[in-house]
């Protein structure tokens, strides 16, 4: 590792004042997957801004939505009493990222921040567009069994590695971003980016930003939820494919449905064409197997990946299955 300054601040003002007085700056709170990155040279900031003393951990009920600090963690989040109740769809999936260990470190804005594990990433003596633009994309002929197969691009395939996301992109969550002169709401949908010609960039946070928490509105998808984790073993690993699925049932008929993948692509999959075409109908074994076939359709897999269109398929109608037999 190289040597950097650290720093404290106390306010979110002070820490925006430290930001903007070093482009190569970062802000740290648990900091599990930067100290990695810094580890393997992947990342090299000149100062980090410790940040744990912003109050940024509360998770409260306002009017209309839920609102949670961007430095409470993973573990309190998952646990809280109003989580469990109001958004168990979000508790299941932070319940199944990496271990109890990382969720009682780990916040939610560093988890929205989180780079990907692609290995070509991490490994500084291969060619990746995200860590040097321009150097090429190592994955694309190399083993790529855990690389996108939506939204990639020639110049990236890494995928996200958040279970959080992949929930909170199923409940239409808004991320609040702090700036110098106030605040800004982004929809979580559209905080992540594609590759495109940019894969360097993970994210639409601005350099001289900070993220304050997210708000998810209040819903009607207390029962019928699931998250679906498929992975190599059952713990401390990132999804081959994940599915966040949640329910409103009026009996058998499908009055709402909210359904993303993880795992699949740079940012969370959300599937609104599936959602549309499963609105309102009966919930039926076949009808849930179309749909999941219409998910997958526009997949393009490379030469090590092609088993996870299927693999997301058939995900799919597990996920949706569980969901409609919660009670």
């Amino acid at each position: 590792m190289i040597n950097f300054q650290y720093l404290r601040a106390g306010s979110t003002e002070k820490a925006l004042a430290l930001l903007a007085k070093d482009k190569n700056a970062s802000f740290i709170a648990g900091g599990t997957n930067l100290v990695d990155l810094m580890k393997k040279g992947v990342s090299s900031p000149d100062k980090l801004i410790d940040i744990n003393k912003l109050p940024l951990k509360d998770i409260s009920l306002e009017e209309g939505h839920i609102h949670i600090g961007a430095l409470a963690s993973n573990a309190a989040v998952a646990d809280h009493a109003l989580i469990r109740e109001k958004l168990p769809l979000l508790s299941m999936a932070l319940n199944k990222g990496a271990s109890a260990q990382l969720r009682n470190m780990a916040t939610v804005g560093g988890n929205l921040m989180q780079r990907t594990r692609c290995g070509y990433f991490y490994d500084i003596t291969m060619p990746c567009n995200k860590r040097k633009p321009g150097s090429g994309c190592g994955a694309l002929e190399g083993y790529n069994r855990m690389h996108a197969i939506f939204g990639h691009s020639e110049n990236c395939i890494a995928v996200h590695p958040s279970d959080m996301c992949v929930a909170l992109a199923a409940l239409d969550a808004v991320v609040v971003i702090g700036q110098p002169n106030g605040e800004r709401r982004i929809a979580l949908s559209e905080f992540h980016r594609l590759p495109g010609k940019t894969p360097q960039l993970d994210n639409n946070l601005k350099a001289n930003e900070i993220i304050l928490g997210v708000e998810v509105p209040l819903n009607t998808y207390g029962r019928h939820v699931q998250y679906l984790k498929v992975r190599d073993r059952s713990s401390y690993a990132f999804a081959l494919v994940s599915v966040a699925a949640a329910l409103e049932l009026d009996g058998n008929r499908i009055r709402e449905v909210r359904l993303a993948l993880g795992g699949v692509a740079h940012k969370p999959w959300r599937l609104t064409a599936t959602e549309a075409f499963l609105r309102g109908r009966e919930f039926d074994p076949a009808l849930i197997r179309e749909a999941a076939n219409r998910s997958v359709a526009e997949a393009r897999a490379f030469k090590h990946n092609k088993f996870k269109i299927t693999l997301a398929a058939e995900s799919i109608v597990q996920a949706l299955s569980e969901a409609s037999q919660q009670s």
